[in-house]
């Protein structure tokens, strides 16, 4: 029997974060993420940000990588001016993050970005952000949920071919894709909710959604299975 593959989960670096008698600050990642990751039958380790030179070296390491949730992706990084709505900049964390997805698509490495991870992933490869999309996140603060419809024939609707419902939180959402990836789930209004690079580029995935806050492991789970797939 093979073992447990090894996922690397990117994290926060938060300033004052508090537990106990404590006030410090702290890499930080909800536990939905390594549970998610442990259900689907991954070991998880968690990637605070580091020097960007030290991406490769981390990479080589694991056998699957995922860019979490969180902040908004700086404008500057794809080519824009910052729109009032926009919050405010997490340049260590997406420094490091561009640097590990690089190093993941060069190393043919299972790459799965979910929310802030997929839009980076575009940005990553060429693509732009819209800056700020009504409908959601209704409430602050409180994930909700909407139906996602996958589009036939792609990686995606090889993992979940009906339609899904999925717990989602964001204000923000791809624009122009970035090279080589493709959709492969939309919303109702027509949002991109998964992007994806061709089977021929490894396996690499974007959902748009928060997977970690369901009982829906079928993602996490087909990137542990093309990690385990991946080792040597």
């Amino acid at each position: 029997m093979p073992g447990r593959p090894l996922i690397g989960v990117s994290t926060y670096l938060e300033t004052g974060a508090r537990w106990g008698v404590w006030e410090l600050d702290a890499a930080l990642l909800p536990a939905g993420y390594p549970r998610l990751v442990q259900r689907a039958g991954g070991l998880a380790a968690m990637l605070p940000p580091d020097a960007p030179e030290q991406a490769a070296a981390t990479v080589a390491r694991l056998d699957g990588l995922v860019i979490a949730g969180g902040p908004d992706v700086e404008p500057v990084r794809y080519g824009a001016e910052r729109d009032p709505r926009t919050g405010p900049p997490a340049r260590e964390r997406d420094a490091w993050e561009l640097a590990l997805i690089e190093a993941a698509l060069a190393a043919r490495l299972p790459l799965l970005g979910i929310c802030r991870g997929m839009q980076l992933l575009n940005v990553a490869l060429g693509g732009t952000l819209v800056q700020h999309l009504e409908g959601h996140a209704e409430v602050v603060g409180v994930f909700g949920r909407h139906p996602v419809k996958p589009v036939p024939g792609t990686l995606y609707a090889g993992i979940a071919p009906e339609e899904t419902s999925v717990p989602t939180y964001h204000h923000q959402s791809v624009d122009r894709l970035g090279v080589g990836l493709i959709p492969s789930a939309h919303a109702t209004d027509g949002t991109v909710e998964a992007v994806e690079l061709p089977s021929a580029e490894g396996w690499v995935l974007g959902v748009q959604w928060h997977p970690e806050m369901g009982e829906d492991t079928r993602v996490m789970r087909a990137l542990v299975e093309a990690s385990l797939a991946a080792t040597p």
